[in-house]
C-alpha cells in the first residue's frame, strides 16, 4: 500500500514572527498569529482563491500575539480568543475585529498556551477557555461570567531555579482540555519547563495525576473531544513524543504510555533519521482519524504518526490490579520544509489533508497530506 505523502501546496514570507495558525470554521481561510519587528501583536487572515494564498484582511494591536483558538466559539459566531506576551486574553469577532468583544488581564506574564472547547460540542458544558502562562498559573475562562476566571490553578510561591527562579513558578508551556464529552466531566492536562505533567478534575478542583518527563513539555493535546478520555500526546524537548492511554489509571503506575526516541532528529531523503535530537513543537490528531497525527520539529520537519491499539488495553498484574497497557507507534510520512522549527501546526476539520502550518523562517504554508482515508 502506498503510504501517505506531506506536500506542500502553497507558501506565503511575511515580515514578522509566526507564533500560531488556525483555520476559521466552515471557511477556505485562515488566521496568522505573531509578533512583529516592534512587539506589536499581528493577525492576518488568508483565503485560499483556487492556486493562490490571498490575504484579506491584517489586524494590529500594541502588543504582541502568541496563540489562539477558535475552541469556546459557536461555528456562527467564529469568534477567536487570543493570548498576549503581556498576559491579556482577548476575543475577537473575524467579521469585526479591530475592537474586541472580550478583553481582561489574565495573567501577569505572557500566555503560553491555550485551548477551549464548548464552541461546536452538543451537550459538552460551558463554553471554556483554558490559558497558560509564564507566571506558573493555569486558569479556566468563562467569557459569559465576566473578568475572574472560573478555576484559577495558580501555584504558591516557593523556592525554585531555572527560568521562574525569583518567583518561584514553573513556565507552563502547554494545556489542553480533555475528557469533554459531556458537562458534567472535564479535565485540563498542563505541561510546564521543568516537564511536569499534571491532569486537573476541574469537576473536583484536584490534581488527579502527575507525571514528570525528562525535559519541558511543549504541546499537549487529547485525541478526542466528542469521547471520554482515551490518548493523550505529548512532546518535548530533545526530541520526546510519547503517547499516554488514558481510558486506564493504575493505583500507583498512572496510565501507560508509549515513547518515541528518535522524534525529534532529522529525517533524510532516504527517510534515514539522524542527528542531534530537537524540539518536538507541536501534535495535532488528524480530525477524520483519532489515531493519526502530526508533529512539528525543531529540525524544521514534520511527520505523520499512527498509532496502533494492543490485543488487549486492560491486563490484570500479579496482584490482582488492573492495569492500562500501551499501544505502539508507527512514522508513516515525514518532509522537511524549512531550515527552522515548524512549531505551529492546524488541520482543517471539514477538509481531510489540508492544513496549515508556521515556521520560525517567517513564512506560512499551506500543505495537502495524502492516501489519509486508507489509513
Amino acid at each position: 500500500m502506498d503510504k501517505p505523502q506531506l506536500i506542500e501546496h502553497l507558501n506565503a514570507s511575511v515580515n514578522y514572527t509566526v507564533y500560531d495558525t488556525k483555520w476559521i470554521p466552515l471557511s477556505a481561510k485562515f488566521v496568522v498569529l505573531g509578533s512583529k519587528a516592534n512587539s506589536h501583536g499581528i493577525m492576518d487572515i488568508y483565503e485560499l482563491n483556487e492556486d493562490q494564498l490571498v490575504k484579506v484582511k491584517t489586524v494590529e494591536k500594541k502588543v504582541a500575539f502568541k496563540c489562539g483558538t477558535f475552541g469556546a466559539s459557536s461555528l456562527r459566531n467564529r469568534h477567536i480568543a487570543i493570548g498576549d506576551f503581556e498576559g491579556r486574553l482577548q476575543v475577537l469577532d473575524m467579521e469585526r475585529p479591530d475592537l474586541p468583544v472580550y478583553n481582561v488581564k489574565a495573567h501577569t506574564a505572557i500566555i503560553n498556551t491555550i485551548d477551549a472547547i464548548g464552541g461546536n460540542q452538543l451537550d459538552c458544558g460551558a463554553p471554556e477557555i483554558v490559558t497558560g502562562s509564564r507566571d506558573g498559573a493555569v486558569k479556566v475562562w468563562d467569557i459569559r461570567q465576566g473578568q475572574s476566571p472560573v478555576v484559577d490553578i495558580s501555584p504558591p510561591p516557593q523556592m525554585g531555579d531555572g527560568i521562574n527562579q525569583s518567583s518561584g513558578r514553573r513556565d507552563c508551556w502547554a494545556v489542553a482540555f480533555g475528557n469533554t464529552f459531556n458537562s458534567e466531566e472535564r479535565m485540563v492536562a498542563a505541561g510546564y519547563d521543568n516537564g511536569d505533567l499534571k491532569l486537573f478534575d476541574l469537576r473536583t478542583l484536584s490534581v488527579r495525576w502527575e507525571a514528570s518527563m525528562k525535559n519541558g513539555i511543549c504541546g499537549l493535546e487529547f485525541d478526542r473531544r466528542d469521547i471520554p478520555m482515551n490518548k493523550l500526546a505529548v512532546t518535548t524537548l530533545e526530541g520526546g513524543l510519547l503517547v499516554y492511554d488514558m481510558r486506564h489509571q493504575h493505583p500507583t503506575k498512572g496510565f501507560s504510555y508509549v515513547e518515541e526516541r528518535n522524534a525529534g532528529r532529522s529525517v533524510g531523503t532516504n527517510g534515514v533519521i539522524s542527528g542531534p535530537k530537537a524540539t518536538v513543537w507541536v501534535a495535532r490528531h488528524l480530525p477524520q482519524n483519532r489515531d493519526v497525527f502530526l508533529t512539528g520539529g525543531g529540525t524544521g520537519s514534520i511527520r505523520l504518526w499512527q498509532y496502533e491499539y494492543p490485543d488487549k488495553r486492560v491486563v490484570v498484574d500479579a496482584d490482582g490490579t488492573k492495569t492500562g497497557v500501551a499501544g505502539t507507534l508507527h512514522m508513516i510520512s515525514a518532509a522537511t520544509l524549512s531550515s527552522q522549527p515548524v512549531h505551529c501546526f492546524d488541520w482543517h476539520p471539514d477538509k481531510l489533508g489540508l492544513a496549515v502550518c508556521g515556521a520560525f523562517d517567517q513564512s506560512v504554508r499551506v500543505l495537502i497530506s495524502t492516501k489519509l482515508n486508507v489509513l
